[in-house]
Formats: C-alpha cells, sequence, structure tokens
C-alpha cells in the first residue's frame, strides 16, 4: 500500500475530540530532597557492564556517585533499590512533545508555520509544559525527548514546509520551558522532497497524476531554492564576521541557518524512499551538512552509502506499515538488526505523540526480530543522545551525568514492566497521569445490575 492510498483511508478516520487539559501538579516535579541514595539494586549504567549489587547517588541533579561499594553519605533520602534495576531514562528523539495536544483541534498545535522556509522558528519556544502528552509519556519511563517541529504525527495533515524548524531537546518535567530545556537547538529540520507524479487532493479526495517531467522540474526547483537559502546563508555569515550591523540588513532567517553552514547545527532530514535518502545524503555532503536522517523506511537499502558517510539514523517504529505493496511484512522489524550489522548508528523515536509511551515495547519488536538486546536498549537511551552531541549529559548512568533516570521491577524494554521511581534532573518526578487517573476511576465504577 503507497502513501498516497494510506492517505485517503486515513482521512476517512473521525477522531473523537477530548477536553483541553488543565495544569496540573503532578505534570511538574514536586519539591523534594537535593540528594538521594538508591541501594542495592541492579544498575544498567550503559558505560559498562551491569552492576549487580550496586548503589547510585544523586546531587544536585547530578549523579555523584555509581558503583558497587561505595559508600553513602549522611543526610541523603535512601531508597532501598533490592530487587529493582536502575536504567538512564528513555530518549525518544523524534516528537511533537508540547507542539500538538489534540490534533483535530487547531487551537492545541502549534508545530507548523506558515511558508516553506522558517529556520528561525525553534520548537522550545511553542512547548506546553502543562500538556498531558508529558505525563503520559514520561510514567512509561521516558525523561527526555526532542521535539521536533514540522514532522508530522499520527493526525497531522496539510504542509509541514521544506525547513521546518530548529528541534529542541526537553526533560520532561518542569514547570516552565526555562526548567524542561536540555538543548534549545539540537538541530535543523529539513523536509527532504520527493519526485510525486501522484498527488492526494484534499479538496477532491482524489489521486491526481502529471508527468514525471513536469514533477522532476518541481522537485529540482525546491532543491535549487534549498541550495540558494545556503549559498545566501553562507555570505550572511561572512558579513556578520567581517562587518559592522550598519553594514548589512539584518535577517533572522539566514542568520539562523549560520550555525548550520557552519557545521555547528546538524540538520535532521526526514526522507523514507531509497531515493530521497540518496539525494538527500549527496545533497549535504556537496554542502558540507552535517546530516542526520529521520524516517528511513528504506534506509537498509543505501545502508552502504550511510555507512561510508557516517550518516545516523533515526527509525519510525518498527510496526509502521511498509513502502511497497511487495515489501516483506516484517520488513522495517528486521531494518534495525540490519542496520546494525551494517555499522549504520541508529536510534529509534516514535514520530509522534500518542504512541511515545510505546517506545520501549518498539525497541523490544526489532529484538524478537535479530537486533541484540544491548543495541535495543542503547538505541533508545545512549544513541540518541550521541546522535544529537547530548552524550555528556544524559544516556549513561556516570558521574556528572544529569540523573535523568528509572527505576523499575523488570526489563524497560517489556510490556509489563513498572516504572517505580522516576528521576528528572535529579528529582523525584510523579508518575501520575490522566490516563492512571481515569482507570483508578472507573475501576471502582459499581457493577450495573
Amino acid at each position: 500500500m503507497n502513501r498516497l492510498t494510506r492517505c485517503a483511508r486515513f482521512v476517512t478516520f473521525s477522531f473523537s475530540l477530548l477536553a483541553l487539559p488543565l495544569v496540573t501538579l503532578a505534570q511538574a516535579s514536586a519539591p523534594a530532597a537535593s540528594a538521594y541514595a538508591i541501594t542495592h539494586a541492579k544498575i544498567f549504567t550503559l558505560a559498562g557492564p551491569p552492576i549487580e549489587d550496586g548503589s547510585l547517588v544523586i546531587r544536585d541533579g547530578k549523579i555523584a556517585a555509581v558503583g558497587a561499594n561505595i559508600e553513602i553519605p549522611a543526610g541523603v533520602q535512601v531508597i532501598d533499590g533490592k530487587g529493582l534495576q536502575i536504567y538512564p531514562g528513555l530518549f525518544d528523539s523524534v516528537t511533537q512533545m508540547g507542539l500538538r495536544e489534540i490534533g483535530a483541534v487547531s487551537a492545541t498545535v502549534d508545530e507548523t508555520e506558515t511558508g516553506d522556509f522558517n529556520p528561525d522558528v525553534v520548537a522550545a519556544t511553542a512547548v506546553l509544559p502543562s500538556s498531558e502528552h508529558i505525563t503520559v509519556t514520561r510514567a512509561a519511563g521516558i525523561t527526555e525527548v526532542l521535539a521536533v517541529p514540522a514532522s508530522g504525527g499520527m493526525d497531522s495533515f496539510g504542509s509541514s514546509g521544506f525547513i521546518g524548524g530548529q528541534a529542541s531537546a526537553i526533560h520532561m518535567a518542569g514547570w516552565t520551558i526555562n526548567d524542561m530545556l536540555l538543548k534549545k537547538s539540537a538541530a535543523m529540520v529539513i523536509n527532504w522532497p520527493s519526485i510525486e507524479t501522484r498527488t492526494f487532493d484534499f479538496t477532491t479526495f482524489s489521486i491526481k497524476e502529471k508527468p514525471y517531467t513536469e514533477a522532476k522540474q518541481e522537485y529540482d526547483k525546491k532543491i535549487d531554492e534549498l541550495a540558494d537559502w545556503l549559498d545566501r546563508a553562507r555570505h550572511y555569515t561572512q558579513a556578520m564576521g567581517h562587518a559592522g550591523p550598519a553594514d548589512y540588513n539584518a535577517d533572522v532567517r539566514l542568520e539562523s541557518l549560520a550555525p548550520v553552514v557552519r557545521g555547528q547545527l546538524p540538520v535532521l532530514v526526514f526522507a523514507d524512499d531509497a531515493r530521497d535518502i540518496r539525494n538527500a545524503v549527496e545533497f549535504c555532503d556537496k554542502q558540507k551538512l552535517k546530516m542526520i536522517l529521520a524516517g528511513g523506511l528504506e534506509a537498509y537499502k543505501v545502508k552502504d552509502l550511510l555507512r561510508s558517510k557516517g550518516v545516523p539514523v533515526i527509525l519510525r517504529p518498527v510496526l509502521t506499515e511498509v513502502q511497497q505493496e511487495d515489501d516483506a511484512y516484517d520488513r522495517l522489524l528486521t531494518q534495525p538488526a540490519e542496520l546494525s550489522a551494517a555499522g549504520v548508528k541508529f536510534a529509534m523515536a516514535s514520530f509522534d505523540n500518542s504512541f511515545s509511551r510505546r517506545l520501549g515495547q518498539n525497541a523490544a519488536n526489532a529484538v524478537a526480530h535479530g537486533l541484540s538486546y544491548d543495541e535495543a536498549l542503547k538505541a533508545v537511551t545512549l544513541y540518541p543522545a550521541q546522535i544529537f552531541g547530548l552524550a555528556d549529559q544524559v544516556g549513561t548512568l556516570e558521574n556528572g551525568r544529569i540523573a535523568n533516570l528509572i527505576v523499575t521491577n523488570g526489563d524497560p524494554l517489556e510490556l509489563t514492566t513498572d516504572v517505580k521511581y522516576l528521576f528528572i534532573h535529579g528529582q523525584i518526578t510523579s508518575l501520575d497521569n490522566k490516563q492512571l487517573r481515569l482507570y483508578e476511576k472507573y475501576s471502582h465504577r459499581p457493577s450495573s445490575k
């Protein structure tokens, strides 16, 4: 089933609308002690082998000590971790967290700006800290995410722009965006165009055909526009460095592209078809851009190119529908193992809000189809941190890292595992959320007679 058919089928669904949630105390970290010690737990640091009977000390928001025979400081709040396990918090590296609440209610959506070129848009400025998606998601053990503008999502419609803006890495707790911010600008979003000979017309709910030559001309025009923006950004950057402010006209969009053309800010390129991926890699290589591929449904077809160019991949959920009708049903389930064997670094992400809480189980499905468990766990913890330049802050349990971690009664990739304690920025964070409250409410509903 191709994308057009899926699109035509999808728009026939209706969506139930939920009331816009109010801010609750559970959405921010409650005031708590500044120092904790979790003792006698099995600790998966991801920086070395597991520690069977270890302790971990948290002080002032960071990991102060971790090991098998460490001294527990006086005055800390001690948590007995016997029978429990400690892991780094999970990292969902493509979401619309805080940018979209109810997709069918436009007043609650702020993920896409009008126009095709919006490099000055920063996701962090639009994140809603009181989003109900945040509390539901973190209860599943996800402690940080990338909020990505113009990145689509399950219930997203319409254009997402060519240069969508800057993705922001955020912690999953805080009263304000300043409390939540991990990295304001983590990547510049580019939605790579395709040579589309068939398009879906939402006004007539029909598929329209166009000649290949016409579609190719439209594609080439878009690529030329992107190259022109980058060239202008390079000239603007030179003017910024060698002239006074009065010698050039200020342009916030070109200024926002300056870190990209300098190689300081990676481009997060959304592409799924093998041809589009290949074209994007070649373009970024020519333009000397630091590329991260997002989507990659057919990344396995160009795995050698991705490895040779050092392009990491953020993969869509493995249970996504395959690209082509004649693809094997498990094509996406086996792709992570294939990329791993080829030496391509990748992370796994939800590309959504509603199903971000199933990030761990998404990785587990890849394990069932050939991916090693260690690689699957790292694909939702360490590797996203490495790909976006955050590995010195999160992703492992080491001294000096931010204390974003989970204490569980089992494997965090298993659906039946419960998160017993959640630490974000070194504070015990509430696991309460709307779905839990509804479950508790209706589980006590009197039975009908």
